[in-house]
């Protein structure tokens, strides 16, 4: 009998459904049949069953957060058991040593996490039973079938479970050292909250800072432009005067002369330039380009659209939404005319139809096999849904992957660009632009019969002119202006500087992106990098605009130069993971050098922070209350305070709040807030309340127009004022 194990509930169950089955409390029972002569247990994970030890599972110095206790480096990483996923663990641990069971089938998502998830289980679990993987980028019945007629062997993938535990296990190295380190340095500056650090949330923090500080500290300047009306017999055109091809004046003066130079004068047509610009159909979308569209047209978070795409496949409509490939193999292009057959019988789509390539099995911007990575490009499945039938959510992701696969039928955009060059008096040069649309070809499925929305203000519709043509300047003005400032970063567009590593490419270039780009994280994991840090209070989302906060400013400041900083670094880290993926790079050899960079990060942060400075910056939010700084009243961040009301843990200060050091433990969620209705819960205070039960009184509690004193007291599992 062979056991499957799954990464998911739902995904567990789609993967049942070709079969029968039988399900049974946290698996199913497949019966004999073909597939599985002597039958099949499935069971799933519910994500991660297991994590990371924390430092002080390892050693017990590493509970107190002190620099004297760092670097913390363990000798060997190990797993424990989620302690809230503990009861799925006992069952899948319990199939594991089913005594009928003779091989276990791997199958969570066809990439490098779902690798680690089950491989995982299977380690803590000590199973050392005959493995195979199940890689599959859709779950409709057919490809399910497929993929358990094509196993992979276990040594197949066993690499990508190697670029998997590097990888956390380098970042929780990275992320416990250089977080201690930059918050007990802090600490030192009277500054008192938890500042977390990442590999890849930080140097993404750094970006988003940078911006935040060009914007700041740009000063705009006013410029003035002459832009004049033409008459050609009859003709009118607009231009914008130009010398050397700059079009603004420094000086409001200079543009009034200019204005009365041109008035009434006349004017020669002194060159038309004409050129043809050919489009081609956008590349199928990738996840981040997914995301990037969606953010745009419809200001969905990148995590939104992750999460919608998600239902998406394990509905079994589209494939594998983690992709970071735009392409296709051919045998994923033989199919999709079967698919689009079935697509233009909906209503949402049928104008479409037919389309002018039947197939694009040679066309090398859809179908290119090197390019196709662990998973293909996001497109619809065989298996058709009407969009109308959807969720609103649902019916937009679904209608932009179904559109791009159409376009890819279409024809080129044709477009032509007309420059003219106007000379008045023969002294003043004046530039007018258009632009003519040739062939729309694959912008009809795109943007139907809207317009594209125009990139250049300056392109107008012009009329049909001739070199040599003369006329005269039929109204001439001063236009002011002012320089903008750099625009903030959309979560869309946040997300493709993540897959540049910084290299910020206009929205126009989003399908030029490679596959195989060096960037932040990879596509699973940066909707949830950008998650971290608004959960973190580094950034905050405003109108779809990306805000560095205070916190995050003061962070970045701190960390300065630091290779912490750097997208460079981190990009080329996730290509060396990659190449340990592959089989090309040593696991052992990157894990060493983890460990070099830990201690370097802590180094470089004690030698740097003699020199911090935050003047000019606002840190009052972050401040000890005066008269509390550490030694006098005030605990600091990860000092003991009191013994837990719950589980008689300790109670340690966690910067914004008092909390348990038994949460990862135990989840042991007791908590006291340090600002209660508008006033500070002193380390004074929560000692009282944890050590006699009750606050000394405090005064100045608001709720609403009252004013009131009062202490605090834990009672019936939860604190109360008394009065």
């Amino acid at each position: 009998m062979k056991l499957i194990i799954a990464e998911k509930p739902d995904q567990g169950l789609k993967l049942a459904a070709p079969f029968s089955y039988k399900k049974k409390d946290g698996y199913v029972e497949i019966p004999p049949q073909q597939m599985f002569p002597k039958g099949a247990l499935l069971t799933w994970a519910v994500g991660h069953l297991c994590e990371l030890l924390s430092p002080e599972e390892y050693d017990k110095a590493w509970k107190r957060w002190s620099l004297q206790t760092l670097p913390i480096i363990p000798e060997k990483f190990q797993h424990k058991v989620t302690k809230s996923k503990w009861k799925q663990f006992q069952t899948v641990k319990k199939l594991v040593h089913h005594p009928e069971v003779t091989e276990v089938i791997m199958a969570g998502d066809a990439e490098r996490e779902g690798e680690a998830i089950i491989r995982i289980i299977l380690l803590v679990s000590n199973c050392h039973k005959p493995l195979k993987r199940l890689w599959i980028s859709s779950l409709t019945p057919k490809a399910v079938q497929k993929g358990f007629d094509n196993l992979l062997e276990e040594h197949e993938t066993r690499n990508v479970y190697y670029e998997a535990l590097s990888r956390s296990c380098a970042d929780w190295l990275v992320g416990m050292n250089a977080s201690r380190a930059y918050t007990l340095l802090l600490q030192q500056k009277g500054i008192s909250d938890v500042f977390s650090t990442g590999r890849v949330q930080t140097p993404t923090l750094a970006l988003i800072v940078k911006r935040e500080l060009e914007i700041e500290n740009f000063v705009s300047k006013p410029f003035w432009e002459v832009l004049a009306t033409f008459n050609m017999n009859g003709k009118k055109y607009k231009g914008k005067w130009h010398k050397e091809e700059e079009s603004r004046l420094d000086d409001a003066t200079l543009a009034e002369k200019i204005v009365q130079f041109c008035k009434g004068k006349e004017a020669e047509i002194e060159n038309i330039e004409k050129e043809r610009k050919e489009f081609q159909p956008p590349f199928l979308f990738n996840l981040s380009s997914l995301q990037a569209t969606a953010n745009s047209l419809y200001k969905f978070s990148p995590q939104k659209t992750l999460e919608v795409a998600q239902k998406l496949y394990v509905k079994g409509i589209i494939s594998y939404p983690r992709s970071d490939s735009s392409f296709v193999t051919k045998e994923e292009a033989g199919m999709f005319p079967e698919t689009l057959q079935k697509l233009s019988a909906f209503n949402a789509f049928k104008d479409y139809f037919p389309v002018p390539y039947s197939s694009v099995m040679n066309n090398k911007r859809v179908v290119n096999e090197k390019k196709v990575t662990d998973h293909y490009a996001i497109i619809p499945t065989e298996q058709v849904t009407d969009p109308s039938k959807m969720s609103p959510d649902e019916e937009k992701i679904y209608s932009l992957i179904v559109k791009r696969l159409i376009a890819a039928h279409y024809d080129k955009a044709i477009f032509d660009y007309t420059t003219i060059h106007t000379l008045v008096d023969g002294r003043a040069t004046f530039l007018s632009k258009g632009k003519e649309e040739v062939q729309s070809g694959w912008r009809t499925v795109i943007y139907g019969n809207k317009k594209e929305k125009e990139t250049d203000e300056d392109e107008q519709d012009l009329p049909s002119l001739e070199q040599g043509e003369t006329g005269s300047v039929h109204d001439v003005k001063v236009k002011e202006g002012k320089t903008q400032p750099p625009k903030r970063y959309t979560e869309g567009q946040l997300i493709t500087v993540m897959k540049t590593a910084g290299k910020h490419l206009e929205d126009g270039e989003l399908t030029k992106v490679l596959n195989k780009t060096e960037g932040l994280g990879t596509e699973a994991t940066r909707a949830g990098i950008i998650g971290v840090l608004k959960d973190r209070k580094y950034i905050d989302v405003k109108r779809n605009q990306v805000f560095a906060t205070n916190k995050g400013k003061l962070l970045i400041k701190s960390i300065g130069s630091s290779i912490l900083a750097s997208p460079e670094m981190t990009a080329k880290w996730e290509q060396r993971l990659h190449e340990i993926g592959q089989g090309t790079a040593s696991p052992e050899e990157f894990m060493e050098q983890a460990k070099k960079l830990s201690i370097k990060l802590i180094e470089d942060a004690k030698n740097e922070s003699g020199q911090w400075s935050f003047e000019g910056m606002d840190v009052s939010e972050f401040k000890y209350s005066k008269g509390k700084r550490k030694g006098r009243g005030s605990a600091g961040v990860g000092t003991k305070v009191g013994t837990c009301k719950k589980c008689d843990g300790d109670v340690v200060d966690k910067g914004s709040f008092y909390g348990c050091s038994n949460y990862n433990s135990n989840k042991c969620n007791f908590t006291i807030s340090k600002t209660i209705l508008g006033k500070t819960v002193s380390a004074t205070n929560a000692k009282k309340l944890l050590s006699e039960g009750r606050t000394a009184e405090i005064k100045g509690f608001k709720k609403g127009e009252k004013v009131f004193n009062a202490s605090l007291e834990w009672k019936e599992d939860k604190l109360q004022f008394v009065f």
